[in-house]
């Protein structure tokens, strides 16, 4: 079984939910607070990626990478989600805003954070309007 004291308060009826590993109440807790400003690690390079996965098929433009402490994290996020003119949020030490916006988002960020790129597999590529352009597309990849 487990031993007397590995538990901790959960509730207590003089200040109501405490964080089990401070001990204190949890609107008072200073581990959270602490690991909330630390900054995510990362190998220095700001990705920035398309994704639509799990989200009921609607496209998000995901910022990762980002060295940046929990309240910078959301003022980036207000200015981005600002100059694209869509919603978004910040959460886990990345940014997601609503919509495809790498172009934009990778512009503004090659000029405040160094080493900003578009993720891999996610360069745009044209898609021929007609079944002609397709063939004289293809025509000159093999002639290249």
């Amino acid at each position: 079984m487990s031993k007397r004291g590995a538990g901790g308060l959960v509730y207590s009826t003089e200040h109501g939910r405490t964080c089990p590993g401070c001990r204190q109440p949890v609107a008072a807790c200073t581990c959270r607070a602490a690991a909330a400003s630390r900054a995510a690690p990362s190998d220095g390079m700001v990705r920035v990626s398309r994704e639509t996965g799990g989200r009921g098929g609607k496209t998000v433009t995901v910022i990762r990478g980002l060295t940046l402490e929990a309240t910078a994290l959301t003022d980036l996020a207000r200015r981005l989600k600002a100059a694209c003119g869509s919603g978004g949020t910040a959460k886990d030490g990345t940014i997601e805003l609503q919509g495809d916006h790498r172009d934009a988002v990778v512009a503004r960020l090659e000029i405040a954070v160094r080493g900003a790129r578009a993720a891999a597999g996610s360069a745009r590529q044209r898609r021929p309007a007609t079944a002609a352009a397709a063939a004289a597309a293809a025509a000159a990849a093999q002639h290249a």
